[in-house]
């Protein structure tokens, strides 16, 4: 019996020892890093985002113009991802994740070099490396089609091109790495979960800057601008709103109790952000508008994506009644103050939404996370100048950036359609088509 006992324990012992030995090998190693079920879910999370953008946001913003541009509006958002995501694989992806260096990244990446069925990334262990790209293309692609919504009815399409090439590259891909690619930012401290800077809030400051140096729409202020088919923006929002669960849950990078937990307090930061916005449109113009109620949505949407692997699900609620009503003052009452014509109110609704929501993280982040006391509202001081410092970078890199490269190729080619083709719609100047 001691005998078969002694045989059975040195079995065990070898089966043991066999085990590391073959988890001590780089190939078996690599192999059990990639989890089925985060793969999985980091599929449907990249396919979610894509959808933000096309239909998604193609739709939001082409239900908003007038009929002259709607197919000129849809241009813009599928040229961002078609342009987008070949110059992301060529060299965005290797710039801004792959080195640790505090202002870029490395060319070790540059067109997917190195990438094997096996090969993880750092930060996203447990899936394939290509997955993590491609997942990370999603959010480069939505940004740059974002900053489209703020010239919308006069922006050429060739500049347009240049400009989302050009931006992509030398503003989107230097931030992305300041902030998740172990950049000075993020080394720094800067909590940003899903892209409160490096999305959100940089469109905004972007779209601003480039509503600015195109000037007004001719007619604004006179003309009817009234949305050509509120319906298609509706549909753009639902769109958006099921793709923000892919947006912000998949920034967890796995299927886990993170991932849910920022995709409860992302739904309830949209619906707190549209309950706000329509309240006070009730308020003070006397109706609530379809076009307000999306217009939270999108707010408290954005809003939250900061803060939303970072805070508690209830946290969704405030910060989303937070959103809404100072997005909606900024799109009703800076908007006017500052006499800037942002067609889709980019700047009002994402800049402003994430500069507050980057500020607001500072203060409901969890306290394990931020080291600051606990309690309901967890933040501390310290992580909430961390998060000043972020957005003040942010707006300084985007605004002069983006002006510079406008400045840039308005000299090879003009910005702005003519007067003739801007009364005539983009659809026909610079597409050949029209809607009948």
């Amino acid at each position: 019996m001691t005998t078969r006992a002694s045989h059975r324990g040195f079995a065990f012992f070898c089966a043991i020892a066999a085990t590391a030995c073959l988890a001590a090998s780089p190939a078996f190693a690599q192999a059990a890093k990639i989890d089925a079920a985060d793969t999985a879910w980091m599929i449907s999370a990249t396919g979610l985002v894509l959808m933000m953008t096309v239909p998604g946001l193609a739709f939001f913003y082409a239900g908003m113009v007038r009929k002259k541009n709607v197919l000129a509006t849809m241009a813009q958002s599928f040229a961002a991802v078609m342009l987008g995501s070949v110059l992301w694989v060529a060299i965005g992806y290797s710039l801004a994740f792959n080195g640790d260096g505090p202002l870029i990244g490395t060319l070790e990446r540059v067109f997917l070099k190195g990438i094997g069925l096996d090969t993880i990334h750092p930060a996203a262990n447990t899936i394939p490396e290509a997955l993590f790209m491609i997942y990370q293309l999603t959010f480069a692609v939505i940004t740059v089609a974002l900053v489209a919504g703020s010239v919308a009815d006069r922006l050429r399409f060739s500049a347009f091109l240049w400009f989302a090439g050009g931006w992509l590259l030398l503003v989107y891909v230097p931030l992305a790495h300041w902030v998740w690619g172990g950049g000075f930012l993020g080394v720094a401290g800067l909590l940003d979960y899903a892209g409160g800077t490096v999305v959100h809030l940089n469109a905004g400051v972007a779209g601003l800057v480039a509503a600015y140096m195109l000037g007004a729409r001719k007619g604004y202020g006179t003309d009817n601008f009234a949305p050509h088919d509120l319906s298609l923006a509706v549909i753009g929002t639902g769109l958006l709103w099921v793709g923000w669960f892919g947006f912000n849950g998949g920034s967890a990078l796995g299927a886990n109790s993170r991932a849910v937990f920022a995709i409860v307090a992302t739904h309830l930061a949209a619906c707190a952000g549209a309950l706000a916005w329509m309240f006070l449109e009730w308020w003070t113009r006397g109706k609530p508008s379809v076009l307000g109620m999306i217009s939270g949505v999108v707010a408290g949407l954005g809003t939250i994506t900061p803060a939303s692997g970072y805070v508690l699900p209830w946290h969704g609620i405030v910060i989303g009644l937070i959103a809404g009503s100072v997005c909606f003052w900024a799109c009703t009452k800076l908007k006017r103050q500052l006499g800037y014509d942002d067609s889709l109110d980019v700047f009002g609704v994402h800049g402003i939404g994430g500069l507050t929501g980057t500020l607001l993280t500072g203060i409901f982040a969890a306290a394990a996370i931020t080291g600051g006391p606990s309690g309901w509202l967890e933040g501390n001081s310290r992580q909430l100048l961390i998060q000043a410092y972020g957005v003040g970078v942010t707006i300084v890199w985007s605004g002069v950036l983006t002006w510079g490269l406008l400045k840039v190729i308005d000299i090879v080619l003009p910005l702005r359609v003519s007067p003739a083709n801007e009364v005539e719609g983009l659809d026909i100047s610079q597409h050949g088509e029209a809607l009948q």
